[in-house]
């Protein structure tokens, strides 16, 4: 192919796509309009430490199975080594801390035996969990996306555990924290089959599968920079700084990309950017081919993530024996040991609270005095340390909102030749996780590679 496909955004769906491409000889260009690669998954120098901070802390799972494929393409998979198996350090309100270890058995008793070994539940909270048995059967069996698939579209996941009969201990200790963190959305709002995907992709088939990965660097180093270097190396270029507008023929068909005053011809397209971005990456109004994706773009709410970083003049989590706490009740859900994490200064702990329409507009302090109060609740080695900065990081729009009930969400290939979607809101069925977004990557670089085989 002698014209560039060219990709529209640079987070884990754009340079995924394109990694998958320029490794298939395809000669692609990278467009971001942001000042830096990574979209909603960067980092950026923080301005009094000098150091990296993410714009929000990512989780990876054994589950991840594209995502560790395009690290491993790019190779900087052991940058996010995986646990051997589940191991959740959790936090009460009340400073009591239990671990919950899932055992390298067979699914699912890897589950049930690290449920009921759990000291954070009573035997009746311990039972209930066998009454998932039936479900990670059928996952066994069927795969997760077919599961999920049968369950109601108005259930949510609250209304879908209460049915699955899982006590509200568990619960609250267990099954909400991870939805709030795979969803991004509270449980009594977020709708229940991406939940239910995530169960069977974490616990169904594979004990490792829901083994825990977190970076050992800061996010551009572990993906944008090499995928860039990657492409670069194979003669593709990726370009920041470079909003993209997509001029469309008046016979409906792509005939060139235009970046400020210069054209790049080409008709093949990727667009990796988020829903809300859609509408305004064309040179002139959507096509007809796509008023109804953007229309569907445009109905899609979303949900917010704030991240509050604290320096503290000492370490805090190394009490608990753990890289991140889980936290029981509270606005805040996880907190994140940066300097275990990527080593450096002791001190830095990244809280992490999804879904956070309730706090997303607070002011800065208060929303630190939010989280440290909750810390010295759930932590008391915080009480020891004195705070000596904090660093509040909003994202309104980090993912797209899972409440039953919202616009469809678009397939990758569509009804405008040769113009492909991407991004972690197209339909993969999963929630909107790096794993959605790689997935997609991938999905849409194998249409454009198939139909330049026909």
């Amino acid at each position: 192919m002698s014209a560039p496909v060219v990709i529209i955004g640079a987070g884990f769906a754009g340079l995924s796509a394109a990694v998958r491409l320029a490794d298939a000889g395809f000669t692609v260009t990278v467009l971001e309009e942001a000042p830096r690669l990574g979209g909603r998954a960067t980092a950026f120098a923080d301005r009094e430490t000098g150091e990296r901070v993410d714009n929000g802390q990512h989780v990876l799972f054994g589950c991840y199975r594209e995502t560790y494929a395009f690290l491993r393409r790019i190779g900087t998979a052991g940058l996010a080594p995986l646990d051997r198996q589940l191991s959740l350090t959790m936090a009460g309100p009340d400073g009591r801390q239990s671990i919950l270890r899932c055992p390298s058995l067979p699914p699912p008793w890897h589950l049930v035996a690290g449920v009921m070994r759990w000291n954070a539940l009573g035997m009746g909270d311990r039972l209930s969990a066998f009454k998932l048995r039936g479900l990670l059967r059928d996952v066994r069996r069927d795969g997760a996306a077919a599961v999920a698939a049968r369950v109601p579209g108005d259930q949510t996941v609250a209304t879908w555990l209460e049915a699955a009969g899982q006590s509200s201990r568990l619960c609250e200790w267990l099954w909400h924290p991870l939805a709030i963190a795979a969803l991004n959305q509270s449980p009594q709002v977020a709708a229940a089959a991406p939940f239910v995907r995530v169960l069977g992709e974490m616990f169904g088939a594979d004990p490792a599968a829901a083994a825990v990965g977190l970076p050992a660097v800061p996010l551009d180093d572990l993906y944008a920079n090499p995928a860039k270097a990657f492409i670069e190396s194979r003669g593709g270029t990726v370009l920041t700084k470079s909003p993209a507008r997509i001029d469309v023929n008046d016979a409906g068909a792509i005939r060139a990309v235009r970046v400020g005053d210069d054209a790049i011809a080409t008709a093949c397209v990727i667009s990796a950017v988020p829903w809300f971005a859609f509408g305004r990456i064309w040179n002139r109004a959507v096509p007809e081919a796509l008023a109804g994706v953007a229309a569907d773009a445009a109905g899609t709410d979303s949900s917010p993530i704030v991240t509050v970083n604290l320096w503290f003049d000492g370490p805090v989590l190394p009490e608990t024996g753990a890289r991140f706490v889980g936290l029981v009740r509270g606005p805040m859900q996880w907190v994140f040991d940066k300097d275990a994490l990527w080593g450096g200064g002791a001190g830095h702990l990244s809280v992490v609270a999804s879904g956070a329409d309730a706090i997303l507009r607070m002011s800065n302090d208060e929303t630190t005095d939010l989280a440290v109060r909750q810390l010295g609740r759930a932590l008391p080695g915080v009480a020891k340390r004195r705070l000596l900065r904090s660093v509040v990081v909003r994202e309104p729009r980090a993912t797209f909102s899972l409440a039953p009930g919202g616009p469809p969400r678009p397939a990758a290939s569509t009804a405008l030749p040769g113009f492909y979607l991407a991004g972690d809101w197209t339909d993969t069925g999963l929630p909107g996780t790096i794993e959605g977004a790689v997935v997609s990557g991938h999905r849409a670089a194998e249409f454009v590679i198939r139909n330049a085989k026909s």
